[in-house]
């Protein structure tokens, strides 16, 4: 059965554990979790692709070697910061909210899913097939020492998994493409007097940035995306000092796009849109993952169902933020999100979680595990 006070323990205990990512210092929390996966029962393995980095798999055996269900969140979170009201690495309980950095994105969830295979165990209930947690690393940098190589791998062949690191009782099955590019722009360097005997870059990127913002990307509809694609400015720098006409600007863009839309299409656009206003220019991909959608009916069925018979609202949606469920297509696996945190409270100074909600996740999500490994 499942136990709120267990739940408010783990996931204050792995709030205290400070795991900040940058710069990756997720082993006091993991070193907590594998302590907590023996001390379920489960068939603990330690995995590293970067030293005192820690993947941590638990695995409850089933009867069948053919089926298997993945839960995996996280145990890095982002940087804390200043001007927090309630310190962050306390993980106060007031009135029913645990506080502190993690708390929904994502140790909360942690706890759920240790708390899922606890329950089963103490219950005696069968399982046919291999239920999976893996308490990962390197999440919020890219998923590089974690998830990502954990799959590449093959350390981690699960025949279906869920990312267990959304908000608000949202089922996803869908996700926007990301896209970071850095644009530089070549200009010519003149005397700040005589600004028409040079090219300035700077200037270029302004124009360029406007009609960025307010281009329109060719692209399809999606039922589950109220926004088409969208586009954010993170860093801009250039230029030397106030009388020299700047001969080269840097800008970062941070580019979120539907299923059904080509990144080289993306590119071409923004091509054509600079070329307009100035010549030289290089563009840079930091970083791409494909847009995602998932249309395994036996995994969205199953939750569906595990939903309904908890009396929670069915919200099948698609995110425009990133989670890993991207990285199962490549292998084959059928994979959705879900998560029972404050999708407001991810990455906020007063970070929080509702002891009540997670409860009520755990609930759902063993409902769910036992549906999808009992039931061919």
């Amino acid at each position: 059965m499942i136990q709120k006070e267990r739940i408010i323990t783990l996931t204050q205990q792995l709030i205290r554990a400070k795991s900040e990512n940058p710069p990756g210092e997720e082993y006091e929390a993991a070193m907590i979790v594998k302590r907590e996966m023996e001390d379920i029962g489960l068939d603990v393995s330690v995995h590293e692709f970067s030293k005192n980095r820690p993947n941590i798999i638990g695995i409850l055996k089933g009867k069948n070697l053919k089926r298997s269900l993945l839960l995996t969140p996280h145990t890095d979170v982002v940087p804390a910061g200043t001007g927090w009201k309630h310190e962050p690495y306390s993980a106060k309980l007031i009135d029913g909210k645990i506080y502190g950095r993690g708390a929904s994105d994502c140790k909360g969830h942690v706890a759920v899913c240790l708390e899922v295979a606890r329950s089963i165990i103490e219950s005696k209930k069968n399982i046919e097939g291999d239920l999976i947690v893996a308490a990962v690393v390197d999440e919020e940098q890219g998923s590089e020492k974690g998830i990502k190589a954990l799959i590449e791998k093959k350390v981690l062949k699960p025949t279906h998994a869920v990312a267990v690191d959304v908000g608000d009782f949202k089922i996803i099955t869908a996700q926007k493409g990301v896209l970071f590019l850095s644009i530089e722009l070549i200009g010519k360097k003149a005397h700040g007097a005589y600004p028409d005997k040079g090219i300035n870059a700077i200037e270029a990127a302004a124009k360029i940035i406007i009609e960025l913002k307010e281009h329109k990307f060719a692209c399809k509809k999606h039922p589950y995306f109220k926004t088409e694609s969208t586009v954010n400015i993170g860093k801009i720098t250039g230029g030397n000092k106030a009388n020299i006409v700047a001969d080269n600007c840097v800008f970062d863009v941070d580019m979120r796009y539907l299923p059904g839309t080509k990144k080289e299409e993306i590119i071409l656009a923004i091509e054509e849109l600079i070329k307009k206003h100035i010549k030289n220019y290089e563009i840079s991909i930091k970083m791409h993952e494909l847009p995602f959608e998932e249309h395994n009916q036996k995994l969205i069925s199953a939750m569906k169902k595990a939903y309904e018979k908890n009396s929670k609202q069915v919200n099948i949606t698609g995110s425009a933020g990133a989670t890993v469920i991207s990285l199962f297509k490549k292998y084959d696996i059928p994979a959705i999100a879900t998560g029972f945190c404050n999708g407001d409270c991810m990455h906020i100074n007063d970070e929080f979680v509702v002891a009540d909600d997670l409860v009520k996740g755990a609930k759902i999500l063993e409902d769910f595990a036992l549906e999808l490994l009992n039931n061919p």
